[in-house]
């Protein structure tokens, strides 16, 4: 058949369609990436992740993301998991490191098929969420039902992480479009919601920008975790129930640099029609 090879991959029901642009160059554009993300009439995905060559010297391969409604994003950490994993199943490497708009990620296998990556430093400052004016980032000025005071984070990508004493009962389908599109956020920001369970578990439900509710988000989730330390509300390290799963954060206090580690997993592989792709 006639078209252009993919695999599904997940990390955690966060799911991506992953296309190979080391040998031969692949261009999506928004719209072709919003036909491949129908889920009933192309393939489906939370993000669309393209593999190219590394731009930057350090670098394995660079790592290309366009959301469902074909923005493209710095920083998709289920993705990146995804990604190395895929490339180090080919390569047999036992590390490497995926390059985005966000930075360069060291990634490396972890035990039971589990794949770890340094998500690099979290970003605090007003200017490095980004903010529309400056504002304290610890207490975001900004509300939207049951969610107040929320707290600003950049895993290469903008977060408002909101602490809510039951996560569940916050209806993030509506609160979510909403503050992610306050305008506070010129670049909008994805929307997360936290209940602490323990000084080591959260509960973490998201609303990610350009796609809405999904399972995991793995950035959401890192920047959950250094949201909650700078509460004061749980150490370091924790565990992070997902509606997909659950991830460990640790907030390495030597550097700054946020480590996520879970699994990743190839659901199939396919042929993308040439009809998603024309015109």
């Amino acid at each position: 058949m006639d078209g252009l090879p993919f695999w599904k991959m997940h990390g955690l029901g966060n799911d991506f369609v992953v296309l190979d642009a080391r040998e031969q160059a692949v261009t999506v554009h928004p719209d072709q990436a919003r036909r491949i993300a129908d889920r009933h009439r192309g393939v489906g995905f939370d993000q669309l992740l393209v593999i190219e060559p590394a731009q930057s010297a350090g670098a394995d391969v660079f790592m290309r993301i366009l959301n469902a409604d074909g923005t493209e994003s710095g920083a998709c950490g289920n993705g990146t998991r995804c990604v190395a994993a895929l490339v180090m199943a080919d390569t047999g490497a036992e590390a490497l490191v995926v390059e985005t708009r966000g930075g360069l990620l060291e990634c490396s296998k972890a035990p039971e098929g589990g794949v770890t990556v340094d998500m690099g430093p979290a970003r605090l400052g007003w200017q490095d969420i980004p903010l529309a004016h400056e504002a304290d980032t610890l207490h975001l000025p900004v509300s939207s039902g049951l969610l107040t005071d929320g707290v600003g984070v950049s895993m290469g990508n903008p977060h408002a992480v909101f602490f809510v004493p039951e996560a569940e009962k916050v209806q993030i389908d509506g609160v979510g479009p909403v503050l992610e599109h306050d305008p506070l956020f010129p670049e909008r920001a994805n929307i997360g919601v936290v209940q602490v369970l323990g000084r080591d578990r959260l509960r973490y439900r998201v609303w990610e920008r350009g796609v809405g509710v999904t399972q995991a988000c793995g950035s959401g989730a890192c920047a959950a975790g250094v949201a909650a330390v700078r509460r004061g509300l749980t150490d370091r390290t924790v565990w992070v129930d997902l509606d997909g799963g659950t991830l460990l954060i640790e907030w390495r206090e030597s550097d700054g640099h946020v480590l996520m580690t879970g699994p990743a997993e190839t659901s199939f592989a396919g042929i993308l029609a040439r009809g998603l792709l024309d015109g």
